[in-house]
């Protein structure tokens, strides 16, 4: 099963980080061996951080088309620091990694487990349109544990 873990700033926290703050390198690395146990426990498919709002950019639908909105986000609640995306046994499992990550980066002290969907979690019929129109696509589905 896979699980994506999404790291933002707990709300309930008034402090907010600031790009002027320095970088604690022990508690970096901290991170760093974290995604080293991961990846040596063969679990993580990927895990990055992810840059500043004003970098990116939303898109959403207006009139049937995708446009882009003004702005990246509305609110800094909306901010996702980084991710982790994992592959392992169970919702427990995925819960027991979660709570072995470092704490400390103000921008990852909250972390939430969204399940991925698989093909099991999809209705046959469906299954099947889409190994019809991603052929190439679907078949990763067969390659993952």
């Amino acid at each position: 099963m896979r699980f994506l873990i999404t790291a933002t700033s707990d709300p309930s926290q008034t402090a907010t980080p600031g790009p002027e703050q320095p970088l604690d390198t022990k508690l970096f690395s901290a991170y760093m061996k974290y995604n080293e146990d991961m990846h040596k426990a063969g679990i993580l498919v990927a895990s990055e951080g992810i840059n500043p709002a004003a970098r990116g950019a939303r898109v959403g639908v207006s009139r049937g088309k995708r446009v882009v909105l003004d702005g990246p986000f509305a609110e800094t609640k909306e901010l996702i620091g980084g991710f982790y995306l994992i592959e392992v046994k169970s919702r427990e499992e995925a819960i027991e990694w979660a709570l072995r990550c470092p704490t400390g980066l103000a921008t990852a002290d909250l972390l939430t487990i969204h399940p991925m969907t698989e093909e099991s979690d999809i209705p046959a019929d469906l299954v099947k349109l889409i190994h019809e129109a991603a052929p190439e696509w679907s078949a990763t589905w067969k390659t993952r544990k």
